[in-house]
Protein backbone atom coordinates (compact mmCIF):
# COMPACT_ATOMS: atom_id res chain seq x y z
CA UNK A 1 0.00 0.00 0.00
CA UNK A 2 1.34 3.43 -0.95
CA UNK A 3 1.87 6.01 1.81
CA UNK A 4 -0.70 8.79 1.87
CA UNK A 5 0.29 12.29 0.69
CA UNK A 6 -0.15 14.34 3.83
CA UNK A 7 1.60 17.27 5.41
CA UNK A 8 5.24 16.50 6.26
CA UNK A 9 5.74 13.50 4.00
CA UNK A 10 8.53 13.34 1.41
CA UNK A 11 7.46 12.81 -2.20
CA UNK A 12 9.14 12.44 -5.59
CA UNK A 13 7.82 14.27 -8.64
CA UNK A 14 6.66 11.99 -11.46
CA UNK A 15 5.75 14.61 -14.09
CA UNK A 16 6.80 18.07 -15.20
CA UNK A 17 10.14 19.79 -15.54
CA UNK A 18 10.90 18.92 -11.91
CA UNK A 19 10.52 15.17 -12.63
CA UNK A 20 12.65 13.06 -10.28
CA UNK A 21 13.15 15.79 -7.66
CA UNK A 22 12.33 15.16 -4.01
CA UNK A 23 9.93 17.52 -2.26
CA UNK A 24 8.19 17.71 1.08
CA UNK A 25 4.40 18.22 1.19
CA UNK A 26 3.59 21.41 3.09
CA UNK A 27 -0.20 21.29 3.09
CA UNK A 28 -3.22 19.97 1.23
CA UNK A 29 -5.15 22.50 -0.84
CA UNK A 30 -8.03 20.26 -1.89
CA UNK A 31 -8.70 16.72 -3.07
CA UNK A 32 -6.43 17.11 -6.13
CA UNK A 33 -3.66 19.56 -5.16
CA UNK A 34 -0.96 19.95 -2.51
CA UNK A 35 1.75 22.56 -1.90
CA UNK A 36 5.33 21.25 -2.05
CA UNK A 37 8.75 22.77 -1.41
CA UNK A 38 12.35 21.58 -1.51
CA UNK A 39 14.04 24.45 0.34
CA UNK A 40 16.13 25.35 -2.72
CA UNK A 41 14.53 26.08 -6.08
CA UNK A 42 11.13 25.85 -4.46
CA UNK A 43 11.48 27.73 -1.21
CA UNK A 44 8.85 28.32 1.45
CA UNK A 45 8.30 31.81 0.02
CA UNK A 46 7.06 30.35 -3.27
CA UNK A 47 5.95 26.72 -2.89
CA UNK A 48 4.75 24.75 -5.92
CA UNK A 49 1.13 23.76 -6.38
CA UNK A 50 1.27 20.16 -7.61
CA UNK A 51 -1.34 17.56 -8.48
CA UNK A 52 -1.40 14.55 -6.17
CA UNK A 53 -1.33 12.12 -9.10
CA UNK A 54 2.01 13.64 -10.22
CA UNK A 55 3.69 12.81 -6.91
CA UNK A 56 4.76 9.51 -5.34
CA UNK A 57 5.18 9.41 -1.57
CA UNK A 58 8.61 8.13 -0.55
CA UNK A 59 7.52 7.19 2.95
CA UNK A 60 9.84 9.38 5.03
CA UNK A 61 8.04 11.85 7.24
CA UNK A 62 9.21 15.10 8.81
CA UNK A 63 7.42 15.20 12.17
CA UNK A 64 5.86 18.51 13.19
CA UNK A 65 6.16 20.08 9.74
CA UNK A 66 2.48 20.97 9.44
CA UNK A 67 2.42 22.85 12.71
CA UNK A 68 5.75 24.60 12.00
CA UNK A 69 4.55 25.65 8.52
CA UNK A 70 1.29 27.07 9.88
CA UNK A 71 3.16 28.90 12.67
CA UNK A 72 5.69 30.22 10.09
CA UNK A 73 8.64 28.84 12.09
CA UNK A 74 9.76 26.37 9.40
CA UNK A 75 12.98 27.30 7.57
CA UNK A 76 14.28 26.33 4.14
CA UNK A 77 17.50 24.90 5.56
CA UNK A 78 15.47 22.45 7.67
CA UNK A 79 13.73 21.15 4.55
CA UNK A 80 17.04 20.87 2.65
CA UNK A 81 18.59 18.91 5.54
CA UNK A 82 15.58 16.56 5.65
CA UNK A 83 15.62 15.93 1.88
CA UNK A 84 19.41 15.65 1.43
CA UNK A 85 19.62 11.86 2.06
CA UNK A 86 16.66 11.31 -0.30
CA UNK A 87 18.14 13.14 -3.31
CA UNK A 88 19.34 11.11 -6.30
CA UNK A 89 23.18 11.17 -6.24
CA UNK A 90 23.40 10.89 -10.05
CA UNK A 91 20.63 13.06 -11.56
CA UNK A 92 20.05 12.66 -15.28
CA UNK A 93 20.70 15.91 -17.15
CA UNK A 94 18.09 16.26 -19.97
CA UNK A 95 20.33 18.64 -21.96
Amino acid sequence: MKPELKSGIAAKSLKGRDKGRAFVVLCQLDADFVLVADGGLRSLDRPKKKRRKHLRAIGHEMPGLGEAYEAKTLMDHQIRAFLKPLQDPNPIDPA
